[in-house]
């Protein structure tokens, strides 16, 4: 039997993910030992053990056999955190395409260790009674500071050495002097640095019960993790209590003395639903997100590990929490891109979150009121358990719905992004003291052309997409690389007013100001949120009132819940439904419904007003009437006539690299050597430039596979990584790998 060898990392630390050490695997222990497994090594001098995690197995050493140390034990019984993580990292090497060091380092909780943050209190070392006779003595010899830190210690009981130093104006060599003479001493007390998402105010909320629908709901889910433990997707209109549901779900979970990750898509919404789930949960609950400062990061990685927090609650990076006993992963708004890393490796944290599931035996529910094609495409195949709720909480309404076509609006003179029609509504809810949400749909802000006039919009005639305008004056597909050249009227009905869309939020804010002088106007978008707490101050003054509309892009009808809101206005609805991408028209029904959503959550009705140049265009039509299956049904079916996912995996190769003719001739070489190892099912489209083309003079190329069998495309990405990493060429490219983007 030949020799087998083990690649171990000895320490979990940022430093040492770049460095793995080889070892022989003994024969006794070769049925003990696989990818992810702990074991104790030799390392150093000395012959001392060290703990370590198995990365891959080999047959080939790395170096002279004979300087190979042996694994000397497994540790049995101890399937530890860090173990689990590094097996779900080496399947999102496999299954998504990077290096081993930057899965290791997705998944991971490495982080450079930070000091405690400590608190020092100054108490009594001496009984009041000669406390008094010490504060009468430095009075008579007139020792001023000393008195005061007496007089403080006995009036509170205890002092913050910071206060007595800052406000007390007592010097560290009093105190120092007095902890020596044994009348005070001080007493050091470990300090949580929690975010502002942790230290808000939160009221303890009443357990408000379920409705029958949503009691049904939880009792279905519960049934299904009894018998086949399917994914579960609840599926509920806006307003209709998803979150009771998953709070009746993650108390059963604790129960079982599990823990529970809760996935939510923006850094926006956990300033909201942390307040809900620690009124219902107390300090059980934590957070982790990227806002958060290294120092609050590392105190609620402990939290964690030491067993006071069960319920953590972040954007997608918060899947990998280092939970010990996971039983539950909620992902809510499960629709959003956001779910998706835009870095290597780009995971998708819906399917992660399965496959970690699968690992630890946990059950995942996903939530949405508009749920993504690829999940519900799954619920049809009976691959996950689907559970509807149909009535919003507490009675309350859907918004009733309107179209405005813009075309109409510019032909009757009305040049302002606002129309006359969101205008009054807009006065209406000023003059009766209710908030309006006015939602700038930015997505595929970087450049679709259509006419004013007509609406017609510029689109590939072999991809559905549409053509993206570049400054060299042509309009490129990013699928295929057809271009042709700007247009100055539209072919359609001959009108000059033809371009792209140029409004902002600023601008948006200004015509607000222009028409209503009055009204107190918040704006929130990636500028006015770029600080600390940005979100959760903005969200907290319209909550509080202090301000009548609220002006925003997508982060702002993302599961916000504002009882006072009754109108919602959706400014350039076409903006996301002609981006240069195939799931256009699912995020524009996605964003409708949700911003729709927004509208009547409380005791008062709402409305809505969609602002579009393609008012009868199926997803705003579906989405007016917040139908979903009616929308699906045409989505579905445009989604199996071009090949695109779900119907079909489709995998990008994206290359960039600073020479742009070195760049093309490398993608045009790397698709003839894949061509060898494509099927019939097999289709390959580009290379094509990317919707943004250059960023930091690295220019960008795509090349897109498509295949029915998910093991063929993913084979053919391995070929890709061989052949690059064998060839010289792609030395100064960077190449990566989007599976179903």
């Amino acid at each position: 039997m030949s020799n087998r060898y083990a690649d171990v990392i000895v320490d979990i630390t940022q430093a040492s993910l770049d460095k793995s050490f080889q070892y022989s695997i003994p024969a006794e222990l070769a049925d003990r030992i696989g990818a992810g497994s702990p074991v104790k090594v030799p390392f150093g001098g000395g012959g001392r053990l060290v703990e370590g995690y198995v990365l891959d197995l080999s047959d080939k050493p790395k170096i002279d056999p004979e300087r190979i140390k042996p694994i000397r034990e497994v540790m049995e019984g101890r399937v530890s955190i860090e173990s689990k993580l590094i097996r779900l990292a080496l399947w999102m090497k496999m299954t998504y395409g990077s290096s081993l060091n930057n899965a290791l380092k997705t998944v991971l909780p490495v982080r450079d260790k930070e000091k405690r943050q400590e608190r020092i209190r100054i108490v009594l070392n001496v009984t009041r009674e000669r406390a008094e006779e010490l504060r009468f003595e430095y009075r008579r010899r007139r020792y001023v500071a000393k008195e005061r830190l007496i007089h403080a210690l006995l009036e509170n009981g205890e002092v913050d050495r910071a206060v007595a130093v800052g406000t007390l104006k007592v010097s560290a060599e009093t105190i120092k002097g007095m902890e020596k003479s044994g009348i005070i001493r001080l007493v050091s007390l470990e300090v949580q640095r929690d975010p502002r998402d942790l230290t808000s105010e939160t009221k303890p909320q009443e357990n408000r019960g379920l409705t029958d629908e949503q009691r049904r709901a939880v009792e279905g889910i519960c049934e299904e993790w009894r018998t086949s433990d399917r994914p579960c997707l609840l599926m509920g209109v806006t307003g209709s209590g998803k979150t009771q549901v998953y709070m009746e779900l993650i108390e059963r979970t604790l129960q079982e003395g599990k823990q529970v990750i809760v996935l939510i898509p923006e850094i926006s919404l956990s300033w909201q639903t942390v307040r809900r789930f620690r009124g219902r949960f107390g300090g059980r609950v934590t957070v982790l997100h990227s806002k958060m400062s290294r120092g609050e990061r590392f105190d609620q990685f402990e939290k964690i590990k030491n067993g006071s927090a069960d319920i953590v609650i972040g954007p997608r990076s918060a899947l990998f929490s280092p939970f010990p006993n996971l039983g539950l992963i909620i992902i809510d708004e499960e629709q959003e891109n956001s779910y998706r890393s835009e870095t290597a490796p780009r995971y998708d944290a819906r399917e992660t979150a399965l496959e970690r599931a699968r690992m630890e035996n946990a059950h995942v529910v996903m939530g949405s009121a508009t749920p993504s094609v690829d999940s519900n495409y799954r619920c049809e195949k009976g691959e996950y358990a689907r559970f509807l709720l149909e009535e919003r909480y507490g009675g309350a309404l859907l918004p009733e719905v309107s179209i405005v076509d813009m075309r109409e609006e510019l032909r009757q003179g009305n040049r302002s992004i606002l129309s006359r029609e969101l205008c009054d509504r807009i006065a209406d809810r000023l003059e009766k003291k209710e908030q309006a949400i006015l939602f700038l749909n930015r997505r595929g802000f970087s450049g679709f052309i259509s006419c004013r006039s007509c609406g017609n919009v510029m689109k590939c005639p072999h991809c559905d997409v549409s053509l993206t305008f570049h400054n060299n004056g042509k309009m490129v597909c990013h699928y295929c690389g057809y271009e042709r050249q700007q247009l100055s009227r539209c072919p359609s009905c001959g009108s000059p007013y033809i371009s792209g869309f140029r409004a902002g939020t600023e601008k948006v804010v200004a015509e607000l100001q222009r028409f209503f002088p009055e009204a107190r106007i918040l704006r929130m978008d990636a500028d006015t949120t770029r600080q600390k707490d940005g979100f959760g101050k903005i969200l907290e003054s319209f909550a509080a009132h202090e301000a009548d509309l609220l002006v925003g892009t997508q982060m702002i009808v993302k599961g916000h819940d504002f009882p006072l809101v009754t109108l919602v206005g959706v400014l350039a609805a076409d903006l996301s439904l002609f981006a240069s991408d195939y799931r256009a028209a699912e995020h524009t029904y996605q964003l409708l419904v949700q911003a729709v959503g927004r509208a009547g959550r409380g005791a008062k009705a709402g409305e809505a007003v969609i602002q579009t140049y393609h008012p009868d265009h199926y997803s705003i039509q579906s989405a007016a009437r917040q139908d979903y299956a009616d929308f699906y049904e045409e989505e579905i079916l445009a989604r199996e006539m071009m090949g695109y996912p779900p119907a079909e995996d489709m995998l990008a190769i994206h290359g960039s690299g600073m020479d742009e003719g070195k760049l093309d001739f490398a993608m045009k070489q790397l698709k003839l050597f894949l061509r060898r190892f494509e099927k019939e099912s097999t289709v390959m489209i580009g290379p094509a430039p990317e919707s943004v083309t250059k960023i930091r003079d690295n220019y960008r190329r795509v090349l897109y596979i498509k295949d029915s069998d998910r093991k063929n495309i993913i084979l053919i990405r391995r070929y890709a990584e061989k052949y690059i990493e064998a060839n010289e060429g792609f030395n100064r490219m960077l190449f990566q790998y989007d599976l179903n983007a």
